[in-house]
């Protein structure tokens, strides 16, 4: 009977792994991981910005007086892009766009975008005389402007994909009785939420109508960034 024993697997040391040195990545290799990790972040923040605010929404300030009353020097606004997508632009929207041709052409280094109120739609007679606004020979009710206008305009018929704007301040404004209609193509996008200053945080489109519907603007017969 023999006294040695059987070798015990157990008890021998582990065989090293020579590739669990190759793979450890040096302190180079993990700065370099953090740089590319840290750049594609800002790239994708930044493809996620630009995105949203060619396709979602952008904010804008308000630089003149021609919206007074109801927007004031220096309030910073969200102008969605969304809801154009989807239907036409509503009379009395406030709408912001980039200049007609007509504008360019008198002011050829104008590079700003205007904003103002949506007035007349597409194949509508516009007139403004007597200090109203008439509409296909229908006064508009107005309760947001500043002053009745004190000026004579029309009667015109706005264009196919055209709109007609006027500022809230209409005897302070450079509008569409000044250089003509805004193509279709050239609105940007509504005026939607007023975000400064804090003490007029709000919606901003018809707030001060009370009303949304188009046909309840206009008086039933008797049997509104740039200046």
């Amino acid at each position: 009977m023999s006294n040695h024993s059987e070798p015990n697997d157990n008890s021998l040391p582990p065989v090293p792994n020579e590739d669990q040195s190759s793979t450890k990545p040096s302190p180079h290799q993990k700065d370099e991981n953090s740089w590319v990790e840290a750049l594609k972040t800002i790239g994708l923040s930044l493809f996620l910005a630009l995105g949203i605010r060619q396709f979602v929404a952008e904010a804008r300030y308000i630089p003149s007086e021609s919206m007074v009353p109801t927007l004031e020097i220096n309030d910073r606004l969200i102008i969605e892009k969304l809801s154009y997508l989807v239907q036409p632009p509503q009379r009395e929207d406030i709408i912001v766009f980039w200049p007609n041709d007509r504008l360019r052409q008198q002011q050829p280094k104008l590079k700003d975008a205007f904003i103002k109120r949506l007035i007349g739609l597409p194949g509508e007679k516009v007139e403004v005389r007597a200090g109203k606004v008439y509409i296909n020979d229908q006064p508009l009710q107005e309760q947001y402007i500043e002053a009745e206008p004190e000026y004579e305009w029309g009667p015109e018929i706005v264009p196919d994909n055209s709109y007609l704007v006027l500022g809230d301040n209409r005897n302070n404004s450079y509008d569409s009785h000044f250089w003509g209609y805004v193509p279709r193509q050239n609105i940007i996008g509504r005026a939607a939420f007023r975000f400064w200053p804090p003490t007029r945080i709000g919606n901003v489109d018809h707030e001060t109508l009370g009303q949304t519907e188009q046909s309840t603007s206009l008086d039933k017969p008797s049997s509104s960034l740039a200046p």
